[in-house]
């Protein structure tokens, strides 16, 4: 296992921001959830994902939006929809030729944060 954070190991900022816009893409185009992004803006998402990724693991980012549990409040969100976005930053993840042990990390970060964002 490499000493380096899970953020260079991604390859820092520009690695992020790369991921992050694959990310985009396949959520707006993935139909089990490309109705909860229709009115959102686009760039303020990535900028929002770029900064909570970023600074959740490792990197100098500071994340200025909500925590997890009060963005997602209200929104219902199932858990067919949350294993779609896991499969969509997968994807996003596997196309950046991110390593698998890179792509396990990141998978245990998102569902470290389902009770935060499913059902409430």
């Amino acid at each position: 296992m490499s000493e380096e954070n899970l953020y260079v190991r991604l390859g820092g900022a520009d690695g992020i921001a790369s991921i992050v816009g694959d990310i985009w893409l396949n959520h707006t185009s993935n139909p089990k959830i490309q109705q909860r992004y229709a009115a959102s803006d686009g760039e303020n998402v990535k900028r929002l994902v770029r900064e909570f990724f970023g600074a959740g693991i490792g990197g100098p980012e500071t994340y200025t939006g909500q925590d997890m549990l009060t963005a997602h409040t209200g929104m219902n969100i199932s858990d067919t929809e949350f294993v779609a976005v896991c499969d969509d930053v997968l994807s996003a993840l596997a196309k950046n030729n991110v390593g698998d042990a890179e792509r396990n990390e990141v998978l245990c970060i998102l569902y470290s944060m389902k009770a935060e964002i499913v059902g409430v």
